[in-house]
């Protein structure tokens, strides 16, 4: 299947020098109706710091609890101002993702940010989405830790690298993007594009399933570097994906699922005035992202 696609970059010194934003930036920044949307499994050590410091850069959260098992659900209720989705069993953190989606558009968000719990998305970069949402050039804005490198980032797992490098070449191959992170759930997505998705993955391989409809809708994608935290490589997927051969086994099994589903669906056309552009096992444990 070929796709039309293209994605637009952008450098930390175009976010960060405030010369180069155009005027009246301010005032669509204040504009933006957005909610940030954090999913949470058995968080306890980290959700409190989180969404502390979450709370300064946005006005809406929303906390999804995939069934935590420790002190995390009595934690979230010390946040009355957060609204929270509490699933009663681990569901997956595609299945958070797909709930957060859902609760975005029923509210009538023009934007979500999705971060994780895990103190690896750093809540200081809220603002450096926002202006990206104001430059109104994307559907999606995806965090990439790999895009610019960092004099303070922190060294990645030797298998989830891998993975990573092999995931986003195939991706980059088959689908015609230009990605260098494919599984950073650090992303802003503009709601009106969400509409237009229909994600089923509830586990670690939904992003096996949204960047090829990502690209079979038309929408457009920028990334945007964020730093590489690691606080704890020792984390784990659970169950038979804590093998990264079966891991990447069934990111791939996943992916040629909904390629298939798909094939003989015709791509969408991208929308100019919306983008601002011209051209182109157990599989569900734990609430962050498969990187």
């Amino acid at each position: 299947m070929e796709f039309d696609f293209w994605i637009v970059r952008t450098t930390i010194t175009e976010l960060g020098d405030p010369t180069s934003r155009r005027s009246g930036d301010s005032r669509k920044i204040l504009s933006i109706h957005y909610l940030v949307a954090i999913p949470v499994y058995n968080e306890s050590n980290h959700v409190v710091d989180v969404l502390r410091r979450t709370r300064q850069y946005a006005d809406n959260i929303l906390a999804i609890d995939d069934g935590s098992t420790d002190d995390t659900p009595q934690l979230l209720q010390k946040f009355p101002g957060i609204a929270t989705i509490r699933h009663q069993t681990n569901q997956g953190y595609g299945q958070s993702l797909i709930d957060a989606f859902q609760y975005s558009i029923d509210h009538g968000f023009d934007w979500m940010i999705t971060m994780d719990c895990d103190d690896q998305h750093e809540p200081a970069a809220i603002p450096d989405f926002v202006q990206a949402m104001a430059d109104d050039n994307a559907d999606i804005i995806s965090g990439s830790r790999y895009l610019t490198s960092m004099d303070d980032n922190d060294a990645p797992p030797e298998d989830r690298r891998s993975i990573n490098v092999r995931i986003t070449r195939m991706l980059n191959e088959r689908l015609g993007l230009s990605i260098t992170d494919a599984f950073c759930g650090f992303k802003a997505y503009r709601v009106s594009a969400l509409a237009k998705l229909s994600i089923t993955e509830p586990g670690y391989a939904m992003p096996m399933q949204f960047w090829p409809q990502v690209v079979n809708r038309g929408l457009v994608v920028r990334e945007l570097p964020i730093r590489l935290v690691y606080n704890d490589p020792n984390r784990h997927f659970g169950g038979e994906l804590d093998d990264p051969t079966i891991r990447h086994e069934h990111y791939l099994s996943v992916f040629e699922k909904e390629m298939k589903r798909l094939k003989n669906l015709q791509p969408s056309k991208p929308n100019k005035s919306a983008s601002g552009c011209s051209k182109k096992a157990d599989h569900s444990q734990h609430g962050c992202c498969p990187c």
